[in-house]
């Protein structure tokens, strides 16, 4: 499993895509935190802090992380060497373990070089250092668990298309259904009392939650349970060739 997981994780670096994504998630952060005129410049709004960032990253993540998990089965299945992965001394779960992990783990990369804004709010403070430290790493916590449930859901749409066009399209879809489609749908007058139970199934009341800097159990249930829900699903999916 360790090995497929480096494999997984050599593979994606060892191509001009992985350098661009990665690139183009940093770029588009830094644009709206720094550059661009918008309520999330960092300059103009005149407070120490980088809310901006995890008010933003969500929705650069709709995009970066399909384009990280859209090869991870579709790839192999193109390839035609999806069941000689099946073949190896490794359980379907496994294997969608080392994917996911693989997945996780570059979108670590991908935060890693946004402390560098951390750390320019840190010193840009009046005083220098005025900034909630303890609140900005729970909402990377929350970050965190945020790009772990979009990578099942990547995962899961890669495992049942061949194209990773389609993987890419099918997994953006899913994960915009779940982090803003129940608040939709909890908006609507029939649902009367019942709004607050479809709200808590979509990420976004949960992400809110977390990115104020407040870890609770609840939320980071919720995280671990969706993430388990479509590993599962897309276990199904490849045990379904058996059938």
């Amino acid at each position: 499993m360790y090995t497929l997981l480096k494999k997984e994780i050599r593979s994606f670096l060892s191509s001009l895509i992985g350098y661009i994504t990665i690139s183009v998630f940093l770029l588009l952060i830094g644009l709206f935190m720094w550059v661009l005129q918008t309520d999330s410049n960092v300059l103009d709004n005149g407070y120490a802090n980088i809310d901006p960032l995890f008010i933003i990253a969500p929705w650069v993540f709709l995009f970066l992380i399909p384009a990280i998990t859209m090869r991870s089965f579709a790839d192999e299945k193109k390839a035609g060497t999806i069941e000689l992965l099946l073949t190896r001394p490794l359980t379907d779960l496994q294997i969608i373990l080392a994917k996911y992990f693989a997945g996780f783990l570059l979108v670590i990369f991908s935060l890693i070089p946004t402390l560098l804004y951390y750390y320019s709010v840190h010193r840009l403070g009046s005083p220098v250092g005025n900034i909630d430290t303890g609140g900005m790493w729970g909402s990377y916590i929350g970050l965190m668990f945020l790009g772990g449930a979009f990578v099942s859901v990547g995962i899961f749409a890669s495992a049942i298309t061949d194209n990773q066009v389609v993987s890419f399209i099918l997994a953006l879809f899913l994960c915009f259904f779940i982090y803003t489609g129940f608040d939709y749908i909890a908006s609507f007058p029939m649902f009367g009392k019942i709004d607050n139970i479809i709200y808590a199934l979509g990420i976004n009341q949960h992400y809110i939650s977390m990115s104020r800097g407040v870890i609770d159990t609840r939320d980071a249930i919720y995280f671990i349970s969706l993430i388990a829900v479509f590993i599962l699903a897309t276990r199904t999916v490849l045990e379904s060739r058996k059938w």
